[in-house]
């Protein structure tokens, strides 16, 4: 699950999404020549607790959910409402998170322009899978 990310170009379309570096995800993502980002629909939050509550360190996040094989080898949630796979041009280190600049290359929109997405303040209460990225208590 994305935390941070944004259109970041018009001309030429660019997006860009920021992983944790304490995120298996982000090690898998390091090396990729594209990523699928996903939108998800405000009621599909036990989706959004798999993927942002789950760390793949322990957990097979794609074994009980239906996907097929996308552009590039890429693997789209069959439960998306939109999706989008962009080719990795660069990555900007930003501290603890490392930003992927995507071309997007294939999109698909299931849901049209009258679903509620799931937003941040949907997704609040979900404690980071990995251990690292959860926030302190103090």
């Amino acid at each position: 699950m994305v935390g941070f990310g944004s259109q970041c170009s018009i001309r030429p379309v660019r997006f860009v999404v920021w992983r944790s570096r304490a995120n298996r995800t982000y090690r898998v993502a390091e090396h990729a020549d594209r990523l699928a980002v996903h939108l998800l629909r405000r009621d599909q939050d036990q989706l959004a607790r798999l993927f942002g509550g789950e760390t793949g360190d322990n957990t097979d996040k794609f074994a009980n959910v239906p996907w097929h094989p996308g552009p590039g080898g890429s693997l789209i949630l069959d439960e998306a409402s939109a999706w989008f796979v962009g080719r990795v041009e660069s990555q900007i280190d930003g501290g603890d998170h490392v930003g992927f600049l995507l071309v997007p290359e294939a999109a698909e929109n299931l849901a049209g322009d009258r679903t509620t997405l799931l937003s941040l303040n949907d997704a609040r209460d979900i404690t980071p899978g990995h251990p690292a990225s959860r926030p302190s208590s103090s």
